[in-house]
């Protein structure tokens, strides 16, 4: 700094208000003081300036998965939107979701100095014990069952089903049958009950549930199965991925979609429209539960009061070309 400062003529106390980006400083002198910089390559030390102020700029994310829809685009959202208030974003992955490995990530991120961390908490942890966090830690929790204990953020899962439910109901089908995803998943209990209470709510049958594991390769093997009922004209998938190999199994079993069979995913990813035919699906905005999770913890860290319970982001249906009125209904109105 006091190289920088001779060669720019100024006192190292402006070149530390030039890094600090203090809009005291004038233009003229800023751009003496970044030009000093760039040509000494000087570069303000992180470490030094985080010890300094007490603060990292660093949001923690601990995840349980990297591998499924929601959890990449949640946390390519977290992470957008930190950078855009100045943060960095680090990520602390599990292998197994139990409550020793959660406290040990949090025990991590201390020690790699990070300010908040937010705790993207998809699964039951297999030791079933309730989620504990380390006192005092500024955290909000995505996806979880931590109901009033934690700040949550989260996708209107019950929201979404209902739409999905209650437009096949609309286009006239008895009844729908439901691909839930796996049983260990928050997102697929919740999806599942409102699937249950919705048709139970309007007195129409409740089929036997399948279940996947979030694959098109389990929706596939599941689509399987649906295709030997006759009965069946209406589907409700868990996630895009499985509706894709519902999908398929149907068209390789000869029954039509959505002539035979409709579909509604859950999603709303970029490749439901190249679907054949394109996929009528639930849209999550994972946008917007980034913006959330992040201005939750920014919130906490500028010793708000933030209110601990979950905020619930609304979801939409998208209809396309895999729904339609059941076969019978069709015949009537084509008569």
């Amino acid at each position: 700094m006091a190289d920088v400062a001779r060669l720019a003529g100024v006192s190292s106390q402006t070149v530390s208000r030039v890094s600090n980006g203090d809009s005291a400083v004038v233009e003229k002198t800023r751009l003496k003081v970044l030009a000093a910089m760039e040509e000494l390559g000087y570069r303000p030390n992180s470490a030094a300036r985080a010890l300094k102020r007490g603060e990292f700029r660093t949001i923690g994310v601990i995840t349980m998965d990297l591998s499924s829809t929601g959890n990449v685009r949640t946390l390519e959202a977290i992470a957008k939107c930190a950078s855009h208030a100045g943060y960095a974003v680090t990520l602390m992955p599990l292998d197994t979701p139990t409550q020793d490995n959660v406290r040990g990530a949090f025990t991590r991120l201390g020690e790699l100095a990070v300010d908040a961390a937010v705790l993207i908490m998809e699964v039951h942890l297999l030791d079933r014990q309730a989620l504990t966090l380390p006192p005092h830690v500024k955290v909000v929790v995505v996806d979880s069952d931590a109901g009033d204990r934690f700040p949550v953020v989260d996708t209107d899962q019950r929201q979404g089903a209902e739409l999905a439910v209650r437009h096949l109901l609309d286009l006239g089908h008895r009844t729908v049958r439901h691909v839930a995803g796996p049983e260990e998943s928050f997102a697929a209990g919740r999806r599942a009950t409102a699937w249950e209470e919705t048709l139970r709510m309007e007195g129409r049958p409740v089929p036997e549930l399948l279940r996947g594991d979030w694959t098109p390769e389990s929706g596939y093997r599941a689509g399987l199965e649906l295709a030997r009922d006759p009965q069946c004209t209406a589907v409700f998938v868990a996630n895009d991925q499985m509706a894709l190999g519902v999908l398929r199994a149907l068209h390789e079993s000869g029954r039509r979609v959505p002539e035979d069979v409709s579909i509604v995913g859950f999603d709303d990813i970029q490749e439901g429209t190249a679907f054949t035919p394109p996929l009528t699906t639930v849209h999550q905005d994972f946008s917007k539960v980034g913006e959330l999770c992040v201005e939750t913890v920014l919130r906490e860290l500028r010793g708000e009061t933030v209110a601990e319970g979950a905020r619930l982001v609304p979801t939409r249906l998208v209809v396309r070309e895999s729904t339609a009125p059941p076969p019978r209904a069709a015949k009537k109105a084509r008569k």
